[in-house]
C-alpha cells in the first residue's frame, strides 16, 4: 500500500481564515437559543420584550408593551412588538439591532436585562437566515421620528440599513415598534410558550402592562399591579469579596494609580484608608506602595487571600434593581391568586468576581398555584378528608426579572429549590402538591450557562443563598399548611360527633325525661364551642414586608436554622 504523502504545516494553514461573530453564529444559532420551534419564537419574543423594559426603566417610563404574534404559514410566524418607551437615536439603530456585541450594557457595572449585546441582533440574523426578510423598525424620540428595514452583513459584522425614512416627530410620541418574518418557528400554548413567557414577565414586573394578539386573534392584557417604578439601578465598583487572581491582575494593569493603596480604593467598593491599614495590619508580604503596574500573580494571590481575613461591608444595593417584596406579593397574588403565599428579599451578597447579588423568593400554595394537571391523583399519604388537587409543583425561575423557561435542570435555581427537604415544611411530595416557588436572581451580572440566558451557573454562593431564601419562605407556609390540616382534621371529628347528637339527645331524654330539642341544643352549644377555631376567620396570607419588625427579631434566629437545615440536606 502506498505511503500517504505529508502534508507541510504551509499547506494545512492556506485554509486558515478569520471569521466574523456574526458568522459564527449563523452557523450556531441554537447558542443563542434558537433550537426547536417553539424555544426560537419564545426566545424572540424574550429578546425585544428584555430590551423595551431595559429601556422604559432607564428613561423612567411606566412600560406599556404590546406584542402581536402571525402565522404567515406552516411553522412561519411575524412578531411585532411595541413599546412607549425612549426610542432609539436613527445613528444608532443599525449598531443596536444587527452588530452582534455591541450594544451599551456590556461594559458597564450595573444590572440590566441583556448583558451581551447579542440579543435583538441575533433576532435580524434569525429572521434574515429563515426567511430572507428584513427586519422592519419604526421609531420616535425626542427628536426625530424614521422607520427603515435593516439587515446584516454577516461577513462583516454590520449593519445594512435600506429605506429610511423621516417620519417627523409628534408631540408626546416616542416608543420603538419592531416587526419581523421568521420561518422555522411554531407558537403553543404550553409551559415554554409566548403566552407563559409574558405571563411570567408580568409576574416578575408588577409595574409593566403588556398586551398580547396571538395567531388566533385572542387578546390578553397582563395588567399593571402598581404604578411605582422599580428603583434605577446605577453603576458601581466591584466588591474586593469574591475577586479572583486573575482579575485583581487585569484591574491592576488598567489603572492609573502610582500605588496599590490607591489603586484598591479607587477601583473597589468598601476600600477606604482604614481598609487598607487592617490589610497592612495582616503583615501578608504585601507592598501597598508598589506601582500596580508591576503587579505579578504571587501579590495579587496574596491580596485575594488577606481580603477573605477582613470583615466586609455587604455591597451597595444600588447597582441592583430588585422586583421588591411588597411588589413580588402584589404580583403573585394578581397573576397566581394563591390561597396563602409568603416572600422574602435576602440580602446582598457577593460571588467570585466581586460581583454583588440578591436573591429574591416568594412561595404561593393553593388556589392558582402549581402546574394544572388534568387528572386527580391517588395519594394516601394525605390527612383524612383531604383531596388531591389539580396542580403540581412549580418552579418560576427568574433572572434580572426576565422569566427563564428553558434548560431548568442545568440552573442553579432549580438545583437549590430541587434539593430543599420539602417534607420538613409539610410539602409530602413537592411534585404533587400545588405549589409554585418563584426565585428571582438580581445581579450586575448573571453567570449565565450559556449563550441563550435560559439558565444560570450553578455557582455554589448562589445556590446556597437561593436556599436560605426558599427555606425562609417554607417555614411560613409549613405553619399555614399545618393549621389548614389541623382545622381540616378537627372539622372531619366535628361532623362525625355531630351526627350522632340527634340520636343521643333521644335516648338521653328517654332516660332523663327532658326534652329532646332541650338537650339537643344543649349538646351542639357544648360542641361548637369545643371547636370554635372551625368559626373564625381562615389564616391569612403571609407579606414578610409588612411583617419587618418580626422578621428582624426572628433573623438571627432564623440563620440557626438555616444552618442546621442546610447541614441535614
Amino acid at each position: 500500500m502506498a505511503e500517504d504523502k505529508q502534508v507541510s504545516a504551509d499547506e494545512i494553514f492556506k485554509q486558515f481564515k478569520e471569521h466574523s461573530i456574526s458568522e459564527f453564529f449563523r452557523r450556531n444559532s441554537q447558542m443563542l437559543g434558537y433550537s426547536g420551534k417553539v424555544r426560537s419564537l419564545t426566545t424572540i419574543v424574550h429578546e425585544y420584550v428584555s430590551n423595551s423594559l431595559d429601556a422604559c426603566e432607564e428613561a423612567g417610563i411606566l412600560p406599556e408593551i404590546s406584542v402581536e404574534v402571525k402565522q404567515l404559514d406552516e411553522d412561519k410566524y411575524s412578531v411585532k412588538v411595541s413599546d412607549n418607551g425612549p426610542g432609539i437615536p436613527s445613528k444608532h439603530v443599525g449598531k443596536a439591532l444587527a452588530t452582534v456585541l455591541a450594544g451599551t450594557k456590556f461594559n458597564r457595572y450595573v444590572q440590566q436585562r441583556g448583558q451581551q449585546g447579542i440579543g435583538a441582533s441575533g433576532c435580524t440574523l434569525y429572521s434574515q437566515i429563515t426567511t430572507g426578510k428584513p427586519i422592519h423598525v419604526s421609531a420616535f424620540t425626542s427628536k426625530e421620528g424614521y422607520e427603515c428595514d435593516i439587515t446584516i452583513d454577516i461577513k462583516g459584522n454590520k449593519p445594512i440599513i435600506n429605506g429610511m425614512a423621516n417620519s417627523g416627530t409628534k408631540e408626546g410620541a416616542h416608543g420603538t415598534s419592531i416587526y419581523g418574518e421568521f420561518g422555522d418557528v411554531k407558537y403553543e400554548n404550553s409551559d415554554h410558550g409566548v403566552y407563559e413567557y409574558l405571563k411570567r414577565t408580568a409576574l416578575s414586573n408588577p409595574h409593566a402592562s403588556i398586551k398580547l394578539l396571538d395567531p388566533e386573534g385572542k387578546e390578553t392584557i397582563f395588567m399593571r399591579s402598581t404604578e411605582e417604578m422599580p428603583s434605577k439601578p446605577k453603576q458601581i465598583k466591584p466588591h474586593p469579596l469574591g475577586i479572583g487572581t486573575n482579575d485583581l491582575i487585569e484591574f491592576a494593569h488598567r489603572s492609573e494609580s502610582r500605588k496599590v493603596s490607591a489603586f484598591l480604593m479607587e477601583t473597589f467598593s468598601r476600600i477606604s484608608q482604614g481598609k487598607i491599614a487592617e490589610l497592612k495590619a495582616l503583615e501578608q508580604g504585601i507592598n501597598f506602595e508598589m506601582d500596580p503596574h508591576q503587579m505579578k500573580w504571587d501579590d495579587a494571590e496574596k491580596l485575594v487571600r488577606a481580603f477573605k481575613q477582613i470583615k466586609w461591608i455587604a455591597p451597595e444595593l444600588d447597582s441592583l434593581s430588585t422586583i421588591g417584596e411588597k411588589q413580588m406579593g402584589v404580583a403573585i397574588k394578581n397573576i397566581l391568586n394563591p390561597t396563602f403565599q409568603s416572600v422574602i428579599e435576602r440580602k446582598p451578597k457577593v460571588f467570585k468576581g466581586g460581583v454583588p447579588f440578591v436573591v429574591e423568593a416568594g412561595i404561593a400554595y393553593g388556589g392558582g398555584a402549581g402546574k394544572e394537571v388534568k387528572e386527580k391523583k391517588n395519594d394516601e399519604t394525605r390527612p383524612l378528608g383531604e383531596e388531591s388537587p389539580l396542580a403540581e409543583g412549580n418552579v418560576l425561575r427568574f433572572a434580572n426579572k426576565v422569566p427563564l423557561l428553558f434548560d431548568a435542570s442545568n440552573c442553579a435555581i432549580t438545583d437549590a429549590v430541587k434539593t430543599i427537604q420539602w417534607k420538613r415544611y409539610g410539602i409530602a411530595n413537592f411534585d404533587e402538591e400545588p405549589i409554585s416557588v418563584m426565585v428571582n436572581v438580581s445581579s450586575v451580572y448573571v453567570p449565565y450557562s450559556g449563550v441563550g440566558k435560559q439558565a444560570i451557573a450553578q455557582e455554589e454562593e448562589i445556590i446556597e443563598e437561593i436556599k436560605l431564601a426558599v427555606m425562609d419562605c417554607g417555614r411560613t407556609v409549613q405553619r399555614y399548611i399545618s393549621g389548614v390540616r389541623n382545622m381540616k382534621a378537627q372539622e372531619s371529628r366535628y361532623k362525625t360527633i355531630m351526627r350522632y347528637v340527634s340520636q343521643l339527645s333521644k335516648d338521653l331524654s328517654d332516660i332523663t325525661a327532658i326534652k329532646q330539642e332541650k338537650i339537643e341544643e344543649q349538646l351542639k352549644s357544648l360542641i361548637e364551642r369545643k371547636y370554635k377555631s372551625l368559626f373564625e376567620a381562615p389564616p391569612a396570607s403571609h407579606d414578610t414586608a409588612s411583617d419587618s419588625e418580626e422578621n428582624d427579631n426572628g433573623k438571627e434566629k432564623n440563620e440557626k436554622k438555616d444552618e442546621a437545615e442546610r447541614e441535614e440536606d
